[in-house]
């Protein structure tokens, strides 16, 4: 049986809201899975896009994807064979993907942590987007000190709250703007039980915009939004087919925008290029979805997942 393509209310990418996933709860696995940086030159990843194409085609539908035409997609994408088999077959020893049998043909499905991880890019693209422009002046203030002995610890506390957004002012001194719960980043971290957490106010003579460079690549995420508007800007970039480009397209739109910890637009420099960028990639994608959705389902072999063999 193979099952349609996703209406617009399916999928990770259409703009029906999901849960918020709290990055707590998904850092270790995102940090083994993702790509670390964003490079425009490099092209997408293997598990980047097949994320992607997960996201789009399998979560909230209750169906398992064909391997088969998943190499299909991922090849037109640029993404090689053997690079997307050792994709599926990580997923899968990681505990992201199920993998399944029906006659001669090998299929995936997702498991919670796979959702978890989904839902998570559906929210930071659709529901918080790239530009914070309301924020109401508060700063969470979290402090931490472990013994030398704990370097596990602190790494793993360290690379959560870089998830989350957090910026480091020095030491064991971290910052974010607005008020933010942090109960489930801290969930299951060694040592919780010696972080502080404050919230406050910056005193009106101070250098905001300074703290701001102190504590985040400022320069390399405005880098990393240019990036994106040079190449999506060039029509080059939108050789391919509907599916294809709209695949990369969202997967370089994701990388970018994980590393953007949405700082206070008022203490941003004038020219800012994350909303244009967040204009174009909205522009773009809505422009190729009607066509990327129908060749989704003329090549994506997906199965319910209560069918019988």
């Amino acid at each position: 049986m193979t099952c349609p393509a996703p209406s617009e209310g399916q999928g990770l990418f259409p703009r029906a809201l999901m849960p918020f996933v709290d990055p707590g709860s998904i850092v270790t696995f995102m940090t083994n899975v993702t790509d670390s940086h964003y490079d425009a030159a490099a092209g997408v990843k293997a598990q980047s896009v097949l994320l992607t194409v997960l996201g789009r085609y399998v979560l909230g539908r209750d169906v398992l994807v064909g391997t088969s035409s998943v190499l299909d997609v991922l090849t037109s994408v640029g993404v090689g064979e053997h690079a997307t088999r050792s994709a599926l077959d990580r997923m899968v020893r990681r505990g992201l993907l199920t993998k399944h049998r029906h006659g001669r043909r090998t299929y995936v499905g997702l498991t919670s942590r796979a959702e978890a991880i989904l839902q998570d890019g559906h929210v930071r693209i659709w529901r918080t987007g790239a530009v914070e422009s309301s924020w109401d002046g508060t700063w969470t203030l979290l402090s931490f000190s472990f013994p030398d002995s704990w370097q596990k610890q602190r790494h793993e506390l360290r690379a959560r709250l870089q998830w989350a957004g957090f910026g480091s002012l020095q030491g064991g001194l971290w910052v974010s703007p607005s008020t933010r719960d942090v109960t489930d980043v801290l969930d299951g971290v060694e040592g919780s039980d010696k972080v502080r957490v404050f919230y406050s106010r910056a005193e009106s003579g101070m250098d905001v915009p300074a703290m701001l460079r102190d504590a985040w690549d400022i320069a390399g995420i405005a880098d990393r939004y240019a990036q994106f508007l040079d190449r999506w800007n060039d029509p080059g970039s939108r050789a391919g087919g509907a599916l294809a480009t709209q695949l990369v397209l969202v997967t370089e739109w994701l990388e970018v925008i994980r590393q953007d910890p949405r700082l206070p637009l008022e203490h941003l420099p004038a020219d800012w290029p994350a909303a244009p960028a967040q204009r174009l990639f909205r522009a773009l994608h809505d422009q190729l979805d009607p066509v990327a959705r129908m060749e989704a389902g003329e090549r994506l072999d997906l199965r319910a997942t209560n069918s019988e063999a």
